[in-house]
């Protein structure tokens, strides 16, 4: 069973042809990263203009690459939302326009419950219900996972999600986009107690996340002392464009520093969190997607705790955990199956939140 889908919910225009919910035919993936890298972040009039210059090579492309013609596909899907709004109805309208000319079904996909599907598709599968967390620039919760992927959320985040609050704090250290790598590549050269940001827990037990208050830190930081000098190269030199003046109260405070100490109060939150929801619910398998769980240190510290309480972890290989469209066509997969491949959704429309 050929499915293609499609996926254009911010910056990335993507399509895939996905065999059977498991087997990649073909990924491909334009990304819109020097676009809006001068801007330090996604701006969502220029993305939507170049999903629909993208839009069209990239499902040529995706089904050359497959071998296969729209007159082979089972099914069309694309994500409906969450996500910008104008770009999320790039490829929904291209989704449906092939589906109604080809005569074959249309799968709207939610982007989470795609997020959620890619954790399927690494080398080894969950069995059974387990805790999710989809950690993104647009989202942070956690979900209680059933084994035909239906879900309830256990917590969310009251404010900004983890990934926004990397991307808005490397853009105030001016260190590159997207932020969350380029942090995640300093932090992994610096010193995760440098700088104690605050953690957010509330009550006892709670599920929910908070990152707007770390944000706040890590900006006062900086509006205080100034952004921290990059650490030496080998050769004892600093690129001209990092001698940035910085406050005698965080001289001992290098960039990698920063960094890491920032990176560690998200993770920490993240990982406790994760772990307390599989605990609440008697789960031994646990699951990281989204974008922010392609971060090294994350993935680090799941690994660790998971080995020693003895859970099973599942974490899809990176290129999984950023947006792409065969999580997209997988989910689709699992969708239709679980409807008993009978669907009427060509009068979807697309939705931001």
């Amino acid at each position: 069973m050929l499915i293609l889908g499609i996926e254009s919910s911010c910056d990335e225009t993507a399509a895939a042809v996905v065999e059977d919910g498991r087997e990649v035919l073909s990924d491909v993936v334009a990304s819109q990263a020097c676009i809006h890298g001068p801007y330090g972040g996604v701006v969502p009039e220029l993305a939507s203009r170049k999903h629909l210059e993208y839009i069209i090579p990239v499902i040529d492309m995706a089904l050359g690459k497959a071998g296969c013609g729209p007159d082979k596909l089972d099914a069309i899907a694309a994500t409906q939302g969450p996500g910008l709004v104008g770009a999320l109805l790039v490829g929904l309208g291209a989704a449906k326009a092939m589906a109604y000319a080809h005569g074959i079904p249309f799968i709207p996909v939610n982007h989470l419950e795609g997020h959620i599907q890619a954790a399927f598709l690494g080398d080894e599968q969950p069995a059974g219900p387990f805790a999710c967390l989809v950690v993104s620039g647009g989202h942070t919760a956690v979900y209680r996972v059933e084994t035909d992927c239906t879900t309830t959320l256990l917590g969310a985040t009251r404010d900004d999600a983890a990934g926004e609050a990397f991307d808005k704090i490397a853009k105030m250290l001016d260190i590159g986009y997207p932020g969350g790598i380029a942090m995640d590549r300093l932090a992994s050269k610096g010193n995760p107690e440098a700088v104690h940001f605050p953690r957010s827990r509330f009550d006892k037990g709670s599920l929910e996340f908070s990152f707007s208050g770390l944000k706040t830190a890590a900006a006062n930081f900086i509006r205080q002392h100034g952004i921290p000098l990059k650490k030496l190269s080998p050769e004892g030199s600093v690129h001209p464009a990092e001698t940035r003046e910085v406050a005698n109260a965080a001289s001992e405070c290098s960039l990698e520093d920063f960094a890491a100490s920032f990176q560690e109060a998200i993770v920490d939150v993240l990982v406790s969190k994760t772990f307390e929801a599989a605990r609440q619910c008697g789960l031994r398998q646990i699951a990281a997607v989204g974008g922010v769980a392609a971060n090294s240190r994350l993935r680090q510290k799941l690994s660790v705790q998971a080995s020693a309480e003895g859970i099973r972890l599942f974490m899809p290989p990176i290129r999984f955990c950023t947006d792409n469209a065969v999580m997209i066509a997988s989910a689709a997969y699992r969708i239709w199956t679980r409807s008993g491949f009978c669907l009427d959704t060509l009068d979807i429309d697309a939705f931001s939140r």
